[in-house]
């Protein structure tokens, strides 16, 4: 008679110790400390994709919870860690943790993305003028455009698209800010070499914005000029009639020039410190993606 075979095991047991006990006596500081997002906002999150990302049980496996799915996610966000340190985290398979950090992009893409970052409509175009009016001393301003560089392993295909001038491979995000540094416009993807003014070009916001119409709908006389809202730029981008730019030191810049310069500048900081925001909290944009870029 044949010795049956003793079933093998598919699933490593795991300790769950960290995820069941220790998280959910955290603190609300402690919370935020280490997911960087509030309690509130996680639970927000977690409502708003639970149609997308959840998953059931099976009879050959328990499904991980959605609440533990969109930790995975936000885990590996904000810190940058490693798929294994994760794995070993939550108590999870390693492809476990890939698939929760894609699934979970994918899903903000769909559902969040076009939820809180939008084209603003003409009241919140005359909140955010009349703001960067009386923060920034710049009248009729609504945005603030820049380009930031995320560090990528270079791509088998087309490595030196992705080759920027600072020595390193990335892509371009391009964004506007408010005054208050809240996003209302992001285009990302385009390799690191791409110039800022081509980036524009290419992206959606310069078909939106090109025609001058979107922007011209309430229009505030200043110094015998009839003045629509605009965007401010560094020197890297091209001139329009919605986007302003400093004027080129050449070093026959008259006392107005200098002036303009030093607040059109001030104003500015505004999307560079949205930036250092950005990836203080998303640590994961200060390493090299690992993601497909195609």
């Amino acid at each position: 008679m044949r010795k049956r075979r003793s079933p093998i095991a598919w699933a490593h047991p795991r300790s769950l110790y960290w995820w069941d006990s220790i998280v959910p006596d955290f603190s609300p500081h402690e919370f935020m400390q280490n997911f960087r997002v509030s309690r509130e906002s996680f639970d927000y999150i977690c409502d708003r994709l639970h149609d997308i990302i959840g998953r059931r049980n099976t009879n050959f496996r328990l499904s991980v919870p959605l609440r533990k799915r969109v930790a995975i996610a936000i885990w590996k966000l904000a810190t940058g860690g490693e798929y294994r340190t994760i794995s070993h985290l939550f108590g999870v398979g390693r492809s476990t943790v890939y698939n929760c950090v894609r699934e979970f992009c994918d899903a903000v893409v769909v559902v969040l993305l076009p939820l809180h970052i939008t084209m603003p409509d003409a009241g919140k175009l005359e909140e955010m003028a009349t703001f960067f009016n009386n923060r920034w001393r710049a009248p009729q301003c609504v945005g603030a455009i820049d380009g930031s560089h995320i560090p990528v392993i270079a791509p088998e295909v087309c490595a030196p698209d992705y080759y920027n001038r600072k020595g390193w491979h990335s892509i371009v995000l391009q964004a506007v800010v408010d005054g208050k540094g809240m996003f209302w416009d992001v285009c990302v993807g385009y390799p690191g070499s791409m110039h800022d003014a081509r980036v524009l070009r290419q992206s959606h916001l310069w078909d939106d914005l090109g025609s001058g119409e979107f922007l011209s709908q309430k229009k505030v006389n200043i110094s015998g000029c009839d003045v629509g809202y605009y965007l401010i730029g560094d020197p890297a981008y091209p001139l329009q009639k919605w986007l302003m730019k400093p004027f080129s030191d050449t070093g026959r810049l008259t006392r107005e020039q200098h002036t303009y310069n030093y607040r059109l500048s001030s104003a500015r900081s505004v999307v560079e410190m949205c930036f250092g925001r950005l990836k203080g909290r998303w640590r994961c944009l200060l390493k090299k993606m690992t993601a497909s870029l195609r």
